[in-house]
Parts: structure tokens; C-alpha cells; sequence
């Protein structure tokens, strides 16, 4: 017997097991191609702003290159107390922000935090693969509540919810605007979740990427936990900088905990990834204090564009767009198409449209795929749509 055969070279059961992402499989086989309309990834198709890449470019000639403070230099996490005090008219601590490389970090660091080998975890699904494999990375077990479709828009059933948190559940992880359906949370369920979770110990962690990213003009955020939660609570809120400021490839996020586990917070920000580049810090306060207008500007764009995807997508035979509240995503099904990642691959292959698989999103997305309509240019997507609308006519039963 070979060394090899004995000792086989791979990493621990628990990450060896872990799915890898059914988006970059589809991407991965045709990224870069020209004859491609690429809608896979979540982000704009537009730079970030100039006024956030000009404070990076001043922080690097001035030199500020050094190491800073785990949980992120004072005055970003001022910047993003205030900010959010300001967003959800609620006082919010400086003390209780810590500065992350990425909201996906903040997701892991988080978890981290607060999770055993064993413990339950209840998400409610379909959901961005990363945070449903960020607890099996950690031992934990995660128990699905999936979302169902109900006169024609993404419904939460809070009964449904309720059951599944019970007294043996550690943490609860809410997506709201969600990737990939679209769904948010309704503002009265907020108070009920936080009520049933204080009543056994749960948990709640909200993943609030999204919350700038409304359809509805009349509402400036998404309704969020953190206008109910008390500073004490069981409660951390994780954000990025990434979709509202169009800072995707820059990895700077934040997160919102309770002051008691600031200290806890800082070691694993130290053993993670020990701190954010300044640059990058000093362009996070340019987005929170000079970028309201792009934000606004962004969201026109996404209510415009996804009004024109679902309106000409929904003229098409056999597909369903169900109604959503925000994010940056149309999530829609072909009737008879079960396979979703066969599906995205034939697209890819046959007219040189690449969409998400649904089946990234979990068991309840297969047989949906997630469109990206963060684009500038409304004509690239009236040009995937009638891409979409050929494959269709190609595959059309008789």
C-alpha cells in the first residue's frame, strides 16, 4: 500500500465535502468569450465612482501603507455609525463596528464567532451559496426554510419560520433584499422574529448587502433589524460596500455586534486577515459621505432595468418572474425546465447567454435561473432577452 493511499492528500471531511459554486462553473466555461452577454455575477457593470478612487489614490501618496487597528481606523468606523444612525434613525455606537475585508469576510467572521460543531443553524433559502457552507466549514448543520411564490411575488411563510427556530437552534441568518430571489422582509415580521428568537437565545444574523437596493423610491433602505434590535441583543448585522457603491473588487465591508463581543471580534479579525488597507478605508468614507447621489442614481437605474428584463420576460411563453422587492436580480423559471445548470449551460452554449443557475442558490432554486440587471446600457439586456427569446423558439414543444 502507497503512502498515498494511506495518508490521502486532501483537506479536513468538512471542507473537502463543500459544493463548489454552480455560478463559476457556468461562468468559468465561457468567461472572457466575446460572443458572451455575460448576467452571472452580482455587480453593476459600471467603475466605481471617481470621488471614492480618488481618496484610495490620495491615501497611497500619502503614504498610508502601515498596518491599523483590527476592527478598522476610527474615523470609518465613525463614518459607518453615523451613517447608519442617520439611514435608520436609531443611535448607533462607533464601538460596536468592525471593519471587514469584504461583507463575505464579515459573513465568515461572524460565524466564527458564534458557532460549534453541531450547532443548528435555520436559513431561509434560496440563498447565495457562500453563507449556507460558511456553517458546514465550521461543523454546523444548516436547516432550509425556503420562500415559496404566492400571487405572483416571493413570500416568507413566518409561521413556517417560527417552527423551524426552535429552542435548539443557535443562530438564525436572514437575506434581505435577497440574492437571488429579490424577497424582503415585510417591516411588521421584524418585531415577531426578534421576539421568538430573544424568547430562546437565537441568534440572528441579517446579511444586509442589499438594504440600499429597494425598488420602491419612498423607501430609503430595505427594513432592517437594526431599527428594532436593542444594542444588547443577540443581533449582528453584516454590510459591504460592494453593490450600493459599485465597489465589488475593492472587499470592504462592515459589521454591527453587540459591544460585548467587540474585543472576541478583534482576535479573529487579527487571525483572519489582521486588517483593511488603509486606501481602501479612506475611499469607504468617501462612498458613505459623498456617495447618496449614486446611490440614488443606482437605484433609478436598477427600478428602470428590472421593469424592462421582467416586463419583456414575462411576454415570453412559459416563464414565470415572480414580483420582488429589491437587490439587483430577476429570478425566473422556464416551464419544463427542471435542470437548472443544464439549462444555464445550454444557453451559454447555444445563443451566448450567461445566467446564473438556479441550483447554486440550494435545492429550491433548481429549475430557476437569476439574471443580473445591474447594467448601464438597457439595450444589452433588450439584446439577452431576445437571445433568451431564439433559445426559447428553438426549444418550443411541436
Amino acid at each position: 500500500m502507497s503512502l498515498a493511499s494511506r495518508f490521502p492528500v486532501q483537506a479536513r471531511p468538512a471542507v473537502h465535502q463543500l459544493s463548489g459554486s454552480l455560478i463559476r462553473e457556468v461562468a468559468n466555461s465561457a468567461m472572457g468569450r466575446a460572443d458572451v452577454l455575460p448576467f452571472w455575477f452580482g455587480e453593476s457593470d459600471q467603475p466605481t465612482a471617481d470621488y471614492i478612487r480618488a481618496a484610495a489614490t490620495r491615501s497611497l501618496a500619502a503614504g498610508e501603507t502601515f498596518y491599523s487597528q483590527n476592527l478598522g481606523r476610527p474615523y470609518l468606523r465613525e463614518a459607518i455609525a453615523a451613517y447608519l444612525s442617520r439611514l435608520h434613525g436609531q443611535p448607533l455606537d462607533p464601538a460596536r463596528v468592525g471593519v471587514t475585508a469584504s461583507g463575505d469576510e464579515g459573513l465568515m467572521v461572524a460565524m466564527q464567532l458564534l458557532l460549534s460543531p453541531g450547532d443548528r443553524v435555520v436559513a431561509i433559502t434560496p440563498l447565495w451559496p457562500n453563507i449556507c457552507e460558511m456553517p458546514r466549514v465550521l461543523g454546523a448543520e444548516v436547516t432550509r426554510v425556503p420562500l415559496s411564490v404566492a400571487q405572483g411575488r416571493w413570500t416568507l411563510d413566518l409561521d413556517r419560520l417560527l417552527a423551524a427556530l426552535t429552542p435548539q437552534t443557535r443562530l438564525l441568518i436572514i437575506n434581505s433584499p435577497n440574492n437571488p430571489t429579490g424577497w424582503t422582509i415585510d417591516e411588521a415580521a421584524i418585531p415577531l422574529i426578534l421576539a421568538h428568537c430573544r424568547r430562546h437565545g437565537i441568534w440572528v444574523l441579517s446579511d444586509d448587502v442589499y438594504e440600499r437596493l429597494v425598488y420602491d423610491p419612498a423607501q430609503a433602505s430595505a427594513p432592517s433589524f437594526l431599527r428594532h434590535a436593542a444594542p444588547d441583543d443577540r443581533f449582528i448585522s453584516v454590510n459591504s460596500f460592494s453593490k450600493a457603491w459599485r465597489m465589488t473588487g475593492w472587499r470592504a465591508g462592515w459589521m454591527v455586534v453587540p459591544e460585548a463581543l467587540a474585543d472576541d471580534l478583534a482576535k479573529l479579525i487579527e487571525f483572519n486577515f489582521s486588517c483593511v488597507f488603509e486606501p481602501i478605508q479612506r475611499a469607504g468614507v468617501a462612498a458613505l459621505e459623498q456617495g447618496e447621489a449614486d446611490v440614488a442614481r443606482l437605484r433609478a437605474e436598477l427600478r428602470a432595468s428590472r421593469q424592462l428584463l421582467a416586463g419583456a420576460l414575462q411576454a415570453l411563453p412559459g416563464v414565470e418572474v415572480p414580483e420582488a422587492g429589491g437587490a439587483m436580480y430577476v429570478f425566473f423559471r422556464l416551464a419544463g425546465c427542471d435542470d437548472s445548470l443544464d439549462l444555464a449551460k445550454r444557453l451559454v452554449g447555444e445563443v451566448g447567454l450567461g445566467l446564473a443557475p438556479g441550483a447554486a442558490f440550494g435545492p429550491e432554486g433548481d429549475g430557476w435561473l437569476r439574471w443580473c440587471h445591474a447594467v448601464s446600457d438597457l439595450q444589452t439586456l433588450r439584446t439577452g432577452v431576445d437571445r433568451l427569446t431564439r433559445f426559447v423558439a428553438r426549444h418550443r414543444p411541436g
